[in-house]
């Protein structure tokens, strides 16, 4: 028995070859060869059974055997919007760690209090990528460049949004107890964390203005990146959804 090897290629519906940088992956460290068979991913909710046709020096050609559309593994969508930390570190920790636990996308926000005024998120979808593909992801998480904390805040959004902060003078919910007592199950979720040091007190005065519902994590005083990972737990476990999905773990 040994583990089956999973590829992304989001044109996999339409295309006959492997990305470059999976191609790589394919013929210099697995050494596919014509005739093996792998599972390729789409991140769009398919996996796809395919078969190498040509393994080349940089190129690897398929041929899909078998399309496997897969059941969503949680009810609605589940967001994170952050204020990214000054160390990049701790933002590449948290994509790898939320996307491999489970969740639908991550927004960046420029916060008065943000030391880090700029995103740069090529590296973040590659963290994501082999995530998703290490945890066996039907769909991969998406990653929003980094806005304006104002702009986001006017943005219409669809379902529950929460924001979490550390005002003591601001009443705030508990954010587990809250997902848990939702009249509805399926609802989109997002949960607004702010930057090293918190929202200023008016950012959360505003967010509270347009809808956003303040919310405690818990006793402890958390950083950013363990705030952002917590609520992504939550989330999860209270949307979680017990249906038998495909698996395609292993092969003879």
């Amino acid at each position: 028995m040994k583990e089956i090897r999973f590829f992304y290629d989001p044109n996999a519906p339409v295309s006959t070859e492997l990305p470059d940088d999976e191609a790589m992956h394919a013929l210099r460290v697995l050494r596919l060869k014509s005739g093996d068979s792998f599972m390729l991913m789409d991140g769009r909710g398919t996996y796809y059974r395919a078969e190498v046709t040509l393994a080349a020096t940089k190129k690897c050609m398929y041929r899909v055997v078998e399309t496997l559309p897969q059941e969503p593994q949680w009810l609605g969508k589940l967001n994170i919007a952050i204020g990214p930390t000054k160390m990049m570190d701790r933002m590449e920790w948290l994509v790898e760690k939320g996307t491999e636990i489970g969740f639908d996308g991550i927004t960046f926000v420029n916060c008065k209090n943000s030391e880090r005024r700029v995103v740069k998120t090529t590296r973040l979808e590659k963290i994501i990528v082999s995530a998703t593909k290490q945890s066996h992801k039907p769909w991969k998480p998406t990653v929003t460049e980094i806005i304006p904390l104002k702009s986001y805040l006017e943005t219409p959004i669809e379902g529950r949004k929460y924001i979490a902060h550390c005002y003591e003078e601001i009443p705030r919910k508990d954010l587990y107890t809250e997902l848990v007592n939702a009249p509805v199950k399926d609802e989109n979720i997002t949960v607004l964390i702010g930057p090293e040091g918190d929202f200023c007190i008016d950012e959360v005065e505003k967010a509270l203005e347009t809808g956003w519902i303040p919310v405690s994590l818990g006793e402890s005083r958390l950083r950013t990146e363990t705030a952002a990972l917590y609520a992504i737990m939550m989330m999860r476990m209270v949307g979680r959804k017990d249906i038998n999905v495909v698996k395609e773990g292993q092969e003879d």
